[in-house]
């Protein structure tokens, strides 16, 4: 392997470590100052029209004003996998929302923000059914 790939190798790795570290820090930091657990927030949607371009547009809404709230740990929003169709998978949702907030109190900020407010408004009229799931995690049950 040339001087160069190997260059190329390095700053690959060396980019994907510290992005990991960076994100296990940012759990392990959060988690030491939260002043009680940490809050889980999952979100189910199911769609009135379940086409992969609405499904896609919720996605991007979720990002759009749901991502970055004061005290947000870890953010993800995404589809159903249609590789998880086993008999113990619920799949009346078509888009999932999953939110860890450092502690009740950011939690109940983002209830409150414009910016969720304002996420509710645009969805409303297009979804059929949505689930909120919230649970207490322990930060030492956290994987870090």
């Amino acid at each position: 392997m040339t001087a160069r790939r190997w260059t190329l190798v390095l700053f690959a790795f060396t980019f994907l470590a510290g992005g990991w570290l960076a994100a296990h820090h940012v759990m392990a930091h959060s988690a030491a100052t939260s002043t009680g657990p940490l809050i889980g927030h999952m979100v189910y949607f199911k769609l009135k029209e379940p086409t992969a371009e609405s499904k896609a547009r919720m996605v991007a809404l979720c990002r759009e004003y749901l991502k970055g709230h004061e005290g947000e740990v870890w953010f993800g929003a995404g589809v159903v996998g249609n590789e998880f169709d086993r008999e113990v998978n619920d799949r009346d949702w078509d888009v999932a929302l999953h939110i860890v907030f450092k502690d009740k109190t950011a939690h109940d900020k983002y209830a409150d923000h414009p910016r969720h407010l304002e996420f509710i408004k645009l969805f409303r009229e297009h979804v059929a059914k949505v689930r909120v799931f919230d649970s207490l995690l322990e930060p030492e049950n956290v994987s870090k």
